[in-house]
């Protein structure tokens, strides 16, 4: 056998092999550190493609508007929705990223929320550069990009938190209430 032939004979065995995997995931398989497998939760904004550029519109410099987001495949028991959007560019103290924005107790039957507002009874917490308010991307000049994630986690309870919690305060409650979670990414400089 050429060099050829057998670098596609191993591609194959290790593509056929992770197909299994995921395929046992799939029938109740265990996923990560022996963790079980959370639903794909999604989120989508009208505002900009995953992993595109934000608009000025929803920067700190720019407009400052919170971009609005539906959330769907919402798994089965899902009470209510928290929200970290973060820099993950920028280390402030040791591994802290520059946190912008954290929101709990979106109501489930919300779906999302809506630009520039929450729905009633949802918390915007006062922790990070917005302090209670978004406070959208503020990355310098330069050719760099600096990524920003919306974190989006599907919880089993409301949070007992007041608005003044921490994003590691807000991550403990949540800890063992998680039923799904999502990712969205834009991506922004001046």
């Amino acid at each position: 056998m050429g060099n050829r032939t057998i670098t596609a004979a191993l591609v194959l065995a290790v593509v056929a092999g992770l197909s299994i995997g995921v395929a046992a995931q799939g029938r109740g398989g265990r996923g990560g550190r022996g963790g079980g497998v959370i639903p794909p939760l999604l989120m989508k904004t009208d505002a900009f493609e995953d992993g595109g550029i934000i608009p000025e519109r929803y920067a700190g410099r720019g407009g400052n508007v919170r971009p609005g987001f539906t959330f769907s495949n919402i798994p089965d028991g899902t009470v209510s929705f928290a929200i970290i959007f973060h820099d993950v560019d920028v280390a402030v103290t040791g591994t802290d990223d520059v946190l912008h924005w954290l929101a709990w107790n979106i109501p489930a039957d919300a779906r999302g929320i809506p630009e520039g507002s929450l729905p009633k009874g949802a918390v915007s917490g006062t922790a990070g550069v917005g302090r209670g308010n978004y406070f959208g991307p503020g990355a310098p000049a330069g050719p760099r990009y600096h990524h920003y994630v919306f974190e989006l986690y599907a919880l089993s309870a409301m949070l007992d938190l007041p608005a003044d919690a921490t994003r590691i305060q807000l991550l403990d409650a949540m800890r063992d209430i998680v039923l799904g979670k999502a990712a969205y990414v834009g991506r922004f400089h001046q």
